[in-house]
């Protein structure tokens, strides 16, 4: 199984591994990744992998049988299995999903209504929400968002057990994902500390160490997207 180093240090932006294996469609499945593999809306990482003297840009990352399996960006040729490769982090791109994903947890506490779909890029994201009616306090999410970046609250993880989290389905706010269970333990995201906690969800995506790190967001206008779902947009304004 492919170590998950993103997920214990979101800010690694090299490190080592070795060739597991080659997928059939092409992929380079590596012993450990700080590659985020495509998953709960948000893309996979790209870079580019060295070893032996080449270099093969990765263009993104994916699941494959509880592994991680780096993307090629052209057809070119790939690290032979068991070889040692060094790999190398677009951070640029990396960051800016960790912003907009906390900055998603943030809008969850803004708006406290159920998830029904979200989206995370680089620079803008978004949530869809169980809402019939656009409530009266819309226009100050804006600043209500902001106001917790300012904050600058400690986003840190935890882990509890599947029944634990059975017992206390309230902690998912997604109607459309749920989070991974079966392997004994599930993630939580925690925002804020004792008595200053905001949000406590499941969570395997990569987010900043503190809100203070997203920066100031705009909200773009609330989209009808059926009877039941509004839509919810944010951008990075730096």
């Amino acid at each position: 199984m492919t170590e998950l180093l993103f997920r214990d240090d979101s800010y690694l932006t090299q490190a080592d591994a070795v060739v597991l294996a080659h997928t059939p469609e092409g992929g380079i499945v590596v012993s450990a990744s700080i590659f985020y593999p495509t998953g709960g809306g948000q893309p996979g990482d790209s870079g580019w992998l060295e070893w032996d003297g080449a270099r093969l840009a990765i263009a993104t990352a994916l699941k494959v049988d509880g592994n991680v399996a780096l993307v090629p960006a052209e057809a070119r040729a790939m690290p032979p299995i068991g070889a040692p490769v060094r790999q190398h982090l677009d951070w640029q791109r990396r960051f800016g999903h960790m912003r907009v994903h906390t900055a998603l947890h943030l809008l969850s506490v803004v708006i406290p209504l159920p998830v029904t779909g979200g989206q995370i890029g680089a620079e803008r994201g978004r949530l869809d929400f169980a809402m019939p009616e656009v409530p009266a306090d819309a226009e100050h999410w804006e600043e209500a968002i902001n106001r917790l970046i300012d904050r600058d609250l400690p986003v840190t993880q935890d882990w509890i057990t599947d029944d634990d989290l059975a017992a206390n389905p309230d902690l998912v706010k997604t109607l459309s994902v749920r989070p991974p269970t079966g392997q004994g333990r599930v993630r939580l995201i925690r925002i804020g500390q004792g008595a200053g906690q905001i949000d406590l969800q499941p969570c395997g995506g990569t987010h900043v160490a503190r809100t203070g790190e997203i920066g100031r967001v705009t909200l773009g206008r609330i989209e009808n997207k059926g009877r039941q779902n509004r839509r919810v947009s944010l951008q990075l304004e730096s």
